[in-house]
């Protein structure tokens, strides 16, 4: 009888802690563009923390997110269909690899938020191949192309100005 109740407490902690991470600290119900909102929290997240300035630490932080968000993504999934707008963590995986090894400055963490959300709308290659798989590492994965190619893009302005 205890280990049962132990189990379930156990499954709701975690149920509790996924749904709190995938939806960036409920940054995903916002009625209208969550994923925009959840890229918005997280560029707040990497532009405040201090540890961030640090490229591989970033690129770490971006890794381990990515790490945790695969089986929050698949838990989501489960619950509520194909690719739920409420799950935005995959956004704030992509913007904090879209501004990993950039200069914290306003108009580069600006730009590489808009190039961001163009290349999650759009999903070049890659990333359409990944968005139109079923499970946690399809749904993180698309907006990790996203955020890789905003920084791309980003470093090549930085690189000839």
């Amino acid at each position: 009888m205890m280990a049962a109740t132990m189990g379930s407490v156990l499954r709701g902690t975690l149920h509790w802690y996924y749904r709190l991470l995938g939806t960036m600290c409920f940054a995903g119900y916002a009625p209208i563009a969550s994923g925009t909102v959840g890229s918005a929290v997280a560029l707040a997240l990497f532009w405040f923390l201090p540890f961030t300035d640090n490229g591989t630490v970033a690129i770490s932080f971006a890794l381990v997110g990515l790490l945790l968000g695969i089986p929050a993504a698949t838990w989501i999934e489960r619950q509520h269909g194909d690719d739920p707008s409420i799950f935005v963590f995959d956004e704030a995986v992509g913007m904090w690899l879209a501004l990993v090894f950039l200069p914290k400055i306003w108009w580069v963490a600006l730009s590489s938020f808009l190039l961001f959300r163009l290349f999650d709308i759009v999903k070049p290659q890659p990333a359409r191949y990944f968005d139109q798989q079923h499970g946690g590492a399809g749904i993180m994965m698309d907006d990790v192309i996203a955020g890789i190619y905003a920084n791309f893009i980003m470093q090549m302005v930085l690189l000839f100005m």
